[in-house]
């Protein structure tokens, strides 16, 4: 049983002229082998992209990717044919399965675009690739946690191709709490605002908690609201 705290700034860091983006786990030329992942989250990217720029069409295999704008645009063409225009609150997966290509754009040539990217491993490899979106709006305004994906039973959200992984999302008014779960490995990340998570103390705007086999715990939004993303995994 442990609680890991991870501040913003300790995170690897990726400055372009077009992409700002910090690293919660080793990737691309970022590498610590004590710092791969945790359960099967194998990334969570926080990506402030410049406007009119993005991610050319590039490929993937066997990885569910799941998208979270917190601020502008993304629009998504992939192998599939499919084409996609991610906002806040809509929850985007993409399935690359046995292997697909793909490009992640800023809709917007003025603006930028400010999204979270998270990546896990599939319970099954070699899958048809797909794609999904679906607007979680309504949910999020009613307060507290809203299922954004999940591969478990029953599930709602998005469905991702792993059954012992689900990822939550809220939108927190000033003091609003709520509850998060127990789960082997629960992460807990603050994409924005200030959260007080029982047991780790003040969270600010980028910081994540690491959960293993813990019980579950308040958490209590800051006097500017916070907006948080968490996985729980096996």
């Amino acid at each position: 049983m442990t609680v890991d705290v991870r501040r913003a700034g300790e995170r690897f860091h990726t400055q372009l002229d077009w992409l700002d983006s910090w690293h919660s786990f080793s990737f691309g030329p970022h590498y610590d082998p004590a710092n791969t992942h945790f359960g099967q989250l194998l990334v969570s990217n926080d990506d402030v992209i410049r406007g009119g720029r993005g991610f050319g069409t590039h490929a993937h295999r066997d990885m569910e990717i799941v998208t979270w704008v917190l601020d502008g645009e993304l629009e998504h063409r992939d192998s599939t044919g499919t084409v996609g225009r991610i906002t806040p609150g809509l929850a985007q997966r993409m399935s690359a399965g046995g292997g697909i290509t793909h490009s992640e754009m800023n809709a917007n040539a003025h603006a930028d675009l400010h999204l979270v990217q998270m990546w896990v491993t599939p319970d099954t490899e070699g899958i048809q690739p797909g794609y999904e979106q679906q607007d979680v709006s309504a949910e999020l305004e009613r307060g507290g946690l809203v299922t954004v994906a999940s591969g478990r039973p029953g599930g709602s959200g998005v469905s991702i191709h792993q059954r012992d992984a689900e990822l939550l999302a809220a939108r927190l008014a000033p003091d609003d709490a709520a509850e998060v779960p127990a789960g082997p490995h629960v992460h807990v990340f603050v994409a924005r605002g200030a959260a007080d998570l029982d047991g780790a103390g003040l969270l600010g705007t980028g910081d994540a908690v690491r959960l293993t086999d813990e019980p579950a715990r308040a958490v209590k939004a800051g006097p500017d609201g916070t907006e948080l993303l968490i996985w729980v995994t096996a």
